[in-house]
């Protein structure tokens, strides 16, 4: 077979049963992850790791590299021995938001990684007061645009997902609402709790102990569909069409990895996912699996950055 072709046959020869012969190092592989261990994105990959290492007989760790609003992890990845060994743990914030929240990064999301596999996205949660008379997205808009300015909305933080998703839905729908930035997300919903503020959006795993014990009504999620944890809730969408502003995970490798090797991985990686012990797992977090391949993960990631770059010009967030 010539060589051209041979690589064009790549990909479909890594999905059969052939992968199990593909090049693989026989040294530790790392998941560099620039936020804190027990966050979601932590929970997910650290699954994923486990299962990688039981099934692989070689061992995958998480790497938490925390710090500049996951900067200094990314960095890290990106400036990685592109061998196969090292992934980065993406998310909205340091692969969507953070290149055009930044006026100068250490890294390009672009030029410096190839994409593995859109593993996993989060909804993020509308919520209000359980007393609060509004009991839906469209109520929400009809009592903004009865009181221009009058009602306010909580983020985890200026230019945070949850900021620029609520920016987003300002944009489609014309409603003027205040923005009040927290440091977290539990602060935000604890003043939809307190009546300090009408609405706030959360990832959907920070929220189920709320939600259980009745401190929050959730009104709509973020994710084009509605969630199976939340199946009553409806989706943006349904209100606002073609809304969509689910935070996810996506694992990338520095640019430059072979591209066996990052096949391999992403191969290996959506295994992992559809495996029941780990599926049901992220399930019970949130997450809605999606297991994507390389080249549809790389289409994904350029629309996320369109979509975010807008996000952030419409908010006017900077950080010099």
């Amino acid at each position: 077979m010539h060589r051209r072709a041979l690589l064009a046959a790549l990909p479909a020869a890594l999905a059969a049963p052939a992968l199990a012969q593909a090049p693989w190092p026989d040294r530790p592989a790392r998941f560099i992850n620039p936020f804190t261990a027990g966050s979601a994105v932590d929970v997910v990959t650290r699954l994923i790791a486990q299962d990688m290492s039981e099934r692989l007989g070689q061992l995958f760790i998480v790497e938490n590299r925390t710090g500049a609003s996951g900067n200094i992890g990314t960095e890290a990845a990106a400036r990685a021995r592109p061998d196969g060994l090292t992934l980065l743990v993406g998310s909205p914030g340091t692969m969507g938001i953070n290149p055009f929240l930044f006026r100068s990064l250490p890294y390009d999301a672009v030029r410096d990684f190839a994409a593995v596999s859109h593993a996993v996205s989060f909804p993020q949660v509308m919520v209000v007061n359980p007393n609060s008379p509004i009991r839906s997205l469209a109520d929400l808009l009809t009592a903004a645009r009865a009181r221009p300015g009058a009602l306010n909305y909580a983020s985890s933080g200026n230019g945070s997902t949850s900021h620029l998703a609520f920016e987003l839905l300002r944009a489609a729908t014309g409603i003027d609402m205040v923005h009040v930035p927290f440091r977290g997300g539990t602060p935000a919903v604890q003043a939809v709790m307190q009546n300090e503020v009408q609405v706030a959006l959360e990832g959907i795993p920070s929220l189920p102990g709320f939600l259980s014990a009745g401190q929050l009504r959730p009104i709509a999620v973020t994710s084009r569909e509605r969630s199976a944890t939340l199946p009553d809730v409806p989706a943006v969408a349904e209100t606002v069409p073609g809304f969509d502003a689910a935070a996810w995970v996506i694992y990338f490798v520095p640019a430059g990895t072979p591209a066996p090797m990052l096949e391999r991985l992403s191969a290996e990686i959506r295994t992992s996912l559809n495996r029941p012990a780990v599926r049901d797992r992220l399930l019970e977090q949130g997450a809605t699996v999606v297991g994507a391949d390389p080249a549809t993960t790389t289409a994904f990631h350029r629309a996320e950055l369109e979509k975010w770059r807008r996000a952030v010009e419409i908010s006017g967030a900077r950080v010099e």
